[in-house]
């Protein structure tokens, strides 16, 4: 840590002031600072609480996984399904153009239908992408002022309204707004899964919770086919069955907005489920991320830093290139009726995009976590996604078979962006910095989805050669530029090992709080805090090490 770092650390401390009102400043002990400019954590562990007990620590662990996994997986199965409800709408009469009449008559009244174009159809999958990243920002900034699940049932809650909102829509400007409301509301929630996975599990943990709940975006399609098949049989007078699918998801939304608000904690320093000693051993097991839980307190200083930080950008051009083939997932349906299959057996067919995703997202994050390599691991499951679009543009037309398993191989590769999403997370601290760089990425998530529809023209029908060619090469150039971070993570790594052999003392070794005593006294006391608990950030911190 350089002299200018440490006084730029110092004049930021200055400016906040805690509820003590006390003051920071050096002396001969180290460095005196408020407690809002600490992790939130800091007060829990602050002073000498010994070794951690290791079998403690798994029971926690455990106690951590039994009451907040089951809701992440299930809001994710959630907020994948209504994401999805468009494509699942194509085939259920929400497009209905002209192509669908024949295979839609016998379940539904296409007069009723919304009558959308190719461009229209597009359009929606693009606004709900656009709106994400125009709040994506906004949203990671109010998941860092006010609590986290609180914030997250919120915009469940309205993006609840929104969806059963499709139902009544009769045109295109109508479904244009309510996918604009989801797309506003569903951007809080991959930032907040990952926020709340970085508070309470450690790095190689983080690997395999975020896989766990993001695999629930095939369980979602797995659940979507039957739903939606469930919804072709439905026969009212007044809805058709792309509406009645509105309505179910919508009002299982609803449910999960109200669980969400009462079961869900905001962080692990006040878990509804754990004992205070509990919640010490919660914010212990963090100590090897050097990243601490989180800071409520916005640090201009790291936002900067995260935008000039080369990695922030690497990440970025990731995951905008790897979900620019996202926008299958409203494709894929259509995609596979075209080869032949009624409507019955596209929507059943869908189930096993989603088992694939299961199991590659289950096997992929498994081996990653046990063997602690990111990389590789995501650069190998991308390599079936290229042989994928390879075969769908090469085999014969008749041969629907073949066709449509080169297009379930190419769900193999979404492994490596949920890779990509624990390893930012695992290689980012400062909490204001993870905010940030959490928000570019998923900015850049959503620019990739945007611009992907626009690829499936009615001209490029049937084969869809140029679509497929673009997913080959995003599929490419995103080995590439995961390589490239690795290396650039290796690089920095190797830097900071020779440069600490030689380096001055670190001031942030010595680092306390001072506040009141607990004992009733009213008097003052200092407590040492470690560096782990100070919110600094990668670069702040000379410990730190990145994973790769």
């Amino acid at each position: 840590m350089g002299t200018s770092d440490l006084d730029e650390k110092r004049s930021s401390a200055e400016s906040v002031r805690d509820n003590e009102k006390s003051e920071k400043h050096t002396s001969a002990h180290g460095i005196a600072v408020s407690v809002t400019e600490v992790d939130t954590g800091a007060a829990l562990v602050a002073g000498d609480h010994g070794e951690l007990d290791p079998a403690e620590a798994a029971r926690v662990l455990r106690k951590i996984d039994i009451h907040i996994l089951p809701l992440m997986c299930v809001l994710y199965w959630i907020q994948f399904m209504d994401k999805t409800t468009l494509g699942s709408s194509a085939i259920l009469g929400i497009q209905c153009v002209a192509s669908y009449h024949t295979l839609l008559a016998p379940y539904t009244d296409h007069r009723k239908a919304t009558h959308l174009t190719t461009n229209q159809y597009n359009w929606l999958g693009t606004v709900f992408y656009l709106s994400y990243l125009a709040f994506e920002f906004p949203q990671n900034l109010a998941l860092q002022r006010f609590p986290v699940a609180k914030w997250m049932s919120i915009n469940i809650f309205i993006w609840a309204v929104a969806l059963c909102s499709h139902a009544a829509c009769t045109n295109f400007a109508g479904l244009l707004v309510a996918r604009l409301v989801l797309g506003m509301c569903e951007g809080s929630i991959t930032a907040g899964f990952l926020l709340v996975s970085s508070m309470f599990y450690t790095r190689t943990e983080q690997t395999l919770r975020v896989g766990y709940w993001f695999l629930m975006n095939g369980t979602a399609q797995i659940i979507t086919g039957f739903v939606s098949f469930g919804s072709l049989h439905i026969h009212t007078a007044r809805f058709e069955p792309w509406q009645w699918l509105m309505i179910i998801t919508g009002a299982l939304t609803l449910v999960t907005a109200a669980l969400f608000w009462f079961l869900f904690p905001d962080s692990p320093t006040d878990a509804w489920f754990l004992t205070p000693p509990e919640r010490a051993v919660a914010v212990l097991r963090l100590k090897v991320n050097q990243t601490g839980v989180e800071n409520k307190h916005f640090k201009k200083e790291q936002m900067i830093e995260a935008l000039l930080d080369p990695k922030t950008w690497l990440f970025a051009l990731f995951s905008a290139l790897d979900n620019v083939p996202n926008s299958l997932t409203n494709q894929r349906q259509i995609i596979e009726s075209s080869f032949g299959f009624s409507v019955l057996q596209t929507t059943l067919l869908g189930c096993v995009d989603g088992a694939v995703e299961i199991v590659t997202i289950w096997t992929g994050t498994k081996i990653s976590a046990r063997t602690g390599s990111r990389a590789w691991v995501a650069v190998i499951y991308s390599v079936p996604n290229i042989l994928g679009t390879i075969l769908v543009t090469t085999l014969p037309w008749s041969d629907k078979v073949g066709l449509l398993f080169s297009v379930w191989i190419t769900g193999v590769g979404t492994t490596g962006f949920v890779i990509a999403l624990s390893w930012l997370s695992a290689v980012t601290a400062g909490h204001t910095k993870r905010v940030t760089t959490n928000a570019i990425m998923l900015g850049a998530y959503c620019i990739g989805n945007a611009a992907g529809p626009f690829m499936w023209q009615a001209r490029y029908k049937p084969r869809n050669h140029v679509p497929w060619t673009v997913i080959g090469v995003c599929y490419g150039c995103c080995m590439l530029t995961l390589l490239a971070i690795r290396a650039l993570l290796v690089a920095e790594n190797r830097r900071r090992d020779a440069a600490q052999a030689t380096a001055e003392p670190d001031p942030w070794d010595d680092v306390y709080v001072e506040r009141r005593a607990q004992d009733g006294s009213g008097r003052m006391e200092r407590v040492k805090v470690d560096k782990e608990y100070l919110d600094l950030t990668d670069r702040q911190n000379r410990d730190f090490r990145y994973v790769y």
